[in-house]
């Protein structure tokens, strides 16, 4: 373990079984394992961090998730190349997820930033980064 390193980062959803089914195929596409399950949450782990997920309460979904408001705006992963960040991109079309900033992929964050940023169900922003 390093110190300053992220243990872990949970995060609250409006639905844990869409959720889970997001998140189980994207992290394990990353090179994630299933962690821990229970009733409210699952969680996937890659080397010493893992990301939980959790079902949120029925009286805090009155207000849905949004990355403009204080809080976390987007989680960013490395990928392992651009042709990794370029399929992975073809699967998340396939499955329907919202790619976002479409006209400027995968240069959206820049002439040398090559990723792809798109919406988890709850239209949290997640970005893939080639190294």
């Amino acid at each position: 373990m390093t110190k300053g390193m992220l243990h872990h980062i949970e995060l609250y959803v409006s639905d844990l079984a869409r959720s889970v089914e997001f998140w189980g195929w994207l992290l394990e596409e990353l090179g994630y394992e299933l962690y821990q399950e229970w009733d409210a949450g699952r969680s996937w782990r890659l080397g010493e961090t893992y990301l939980v997920f959790v079902q949120a309460e029925d009286r805090y979904l009155d207000v849905p998730y949004h990355r403009k408001r204080v809080g976390l705006n987007h989680l960013a992963f490395w990928a392992d190349s651009r042709a990794h960040v370029d399929a992975l991109t073809n699967q998340l079309r396939e499955r329907g997820v919202p790619i976002l900033y479409e006209s400027a992929h995968p240069y959206a964050g820049g002439d040398s930033h090559y990723a792809v940023y798109f919406e988890d169900p709850d239209r949290m922003k997640v970005e893939l980064v080639a190294p």
